[in-house]
């Protein structure tokens, strides 16, 4: 173990730092773009299941094609695999944010209007304040996979910890492999943990009560 880390250690630190970085931007990309898309959709549900299931329907692409098909487009590294790594961000962000703004109450939302908000301050004040449980489910389930996903961006030279896996199946060596998958699986439960806390301190008081209670 002590050879591994003398022969590898830096080397596992930077990987691991990739790694972080692709998932941590894909993920962001997703919450920027899926949240407010989600809060639209909420107020034209005509479209809504429509647009949702086209964004299913990208999810259903295996991730070594979507990042094969960049490659001609931009080239290879982390480019390309925070792009593809988006795509699959999208889908439990944007539906947890459609279903969490959907289901406030009306009743309050309406109340809120009455006391002079406007469109825009009742969407930041009540309908995302209400749906963050809801919201924040999808963002951690989202970051979860892409972190377990990013090892994949080492087939496209965008680095990360799969690189150790990847090696690891070439040369046979198992220490490798395991190099690779335990940080992986160590950032998702930090990361999962982390979020899980973000959600605490957004999550309106009123609702953690009646959370506690039920």
């Amino acid at each position: 173990m002590m050879d591994f880390f003398a022969e590898h250690g830096s080397n596992l630190m930077y990987k691991t730092w990739e790694h972080f970085y692709i998932s941590l931007a894909a993920m962001l990309l997703g919450v920027i773009v899926a949240v407010p898309l989600g809060v639209a959709l909420a107020r034209i549900p005509k479209f809504a299941d429509r647009i949702i299931s086209l964004v299913g329907i990208l999810q259903t692409i295996p991730s070594l094609a979507i990042l094969a098909f960049f490659i001609p487009i931009i080239g290879i590294g982390k480019i390309p695999a925070i792009i593809a790594l988006f795509v699959y961000s999208l889908l439990p962000i944007l539906r947890n944010t459609y279903i969490g703004v959907r289901d406030v109450d009306q009743g309050v939302i309406e109340a809120g209007k009455g006391m002079g908000m406007s469109h825009w301050q009742a969407i930041a004040k009540m309908e995302l304040p209400l749906s963050i449980p809801v919201i924040m489910a999808g963002i951690r389930l989202s970051t979860v996979y892409l972190i377990g996903w990013a090892a994949l961006a080492a087939f496209i030279g965008g680095g990360g910890l799969g690189d150790f896996i990847f090696d690891g199946l070439n040369l046979y060596k198992p220490s490798l492999i395991l190099a690779g998958t335990i940080p992986a699986t160590i950032l998702a439960v930090i990361a999962d943990r982390s979020l899980a806390l973000l959600e605490s301190s957004l999550t309106p008081e009123g609702m953690k009560d009646t959370q506690n209670a039920t």
